[in-house]
């Protein structure tokens, strides 16, 4: 990822992020994909109406989809309301979802979505990982390290 894409992500008006998959994995790779949404689901993530809470992808038949996205329904939605909670097709080249396919055989590997934003075009994007779970040890080791950055920060204000 270059920075052009990082100020891109910055620069968001929507930043719909995954704060538990950091304390739960490893990320070893990062991917951008695209998704396949509906009228209304768009409509509402551009209003912040999301959630990654008990996200995760796989594969099937050379497709990679996200299950557990929760976008709630368009507020001036009619009839033609989405579903909340239904599967969701991502956008990837064959080469990245043959690569993902490959490293998830090797036993303690996911994909976990990381961030949903909207690029420079207005088109919604999700950034994926490839994950590797973390140990309860793991967890505890990066708590400690959060806990020891906060008092860095707090004696460094005092000066």
């Amino acid at each position: 990822m270059n920075k052009e894409e990082e100020l891109l992500r910055k620069k968001s008006p929507v930043s719909i992020r995954n704060k538990k998959a950091s304390f739960e994995y490893y990320f070893v790779e990062t991917f951008t994909a695209g998704i396949v949404l509906t009228g209304t689901e768009i409509k509402s993530i551009r209003m912040g109406k999301a959630s990654l809470v008990d996200t995760y992808c796989y594969i099937n038949n050379g497709e990679i989809w996200v299950k557990g996205m929760n976008i709630s329904p368009y507020f001036y939605g009619s009839y033609n309301n989405h579903e909340m909670k239904r599967e969701r097709k991502l956008l990837l080249t064959k080469r990245e979802i043959h690569r993902l396919q490959e490293a998830t055989k090797q036993v303690g590997f996911t994909i976990v979505p990381i961030l949903v934003f909207i690029d420079a075009k207005g088109r919604a994007k999700m950034d994926i990982a490839l994950a590797r779970g973390k140990k309860e040890f793991d967890k505890r080791q990066t708590l400690k390290e959060k806990e020891d950055r906060r008092e860095m920060d707090r004696a460094m204000k005092h000066y």
